[in-house]
């Protein structure tokens, strides 16, 4: 049961990360305006490395391929967007509910996503595959 709770864990995050990254790359300029409005240099740069980590992170945990490593990316990626973008202490009244809520809902997605750094892909994975080797 847990090699199929793993691969669910994987597809799940799949779920979020990866349609953020193909939005993010529709619309590209609306991203970097985005990151521009907060102040951040180089917002095309930012943009980039946003859309690369969240498609590319999400293709590895779709199939399991260096699992560990590509969610301790998104990890960090995650954490860092998060106090970035959605720093509730600053936020005006009217929305520090709703920047708390992502906030901490984040949090939660990079402990789920250090589970799979601590616990790997599971056996329906091309890790797996590769350590059988």
């Amino acid at each position: 049961m847990n090699n199929v709770l793993s691969l669910v864990a994987r597809l799940l995050f799949v779920a979020l990360f990866l349609p953020a990254g193909l939005f993010k790359l529709m619309g590209f300029e609306g991203i970097t305006g985005y990151i521009a409005s907060v102040g951040l240099p180089l917002p095309q740069v930012g943009a980039v490395i946003a859309i690369v980590v969240e498609i590319v992170g999400s293709a590895a945990l779709i199939v399991g391929f260096q699992t560990r490593m590509a969610a301790a990316v998104l990890a960090v990626f995650t954490l860092v967007a998060t106090v970035i973008f959605h720093a509730f202490w600053g936020a005006a009244p009217e929305q520090v509910q709703v920047q708390q809520l992502m906030f901490f809902k984040n949090i939660a997605v990079v402990g789920g996503l250090l589970l799979l750094v601590a616990n790997g892909a599971g056996a329906f994975s091309l890790d797996a595959k590769k350590a059988a080797e």
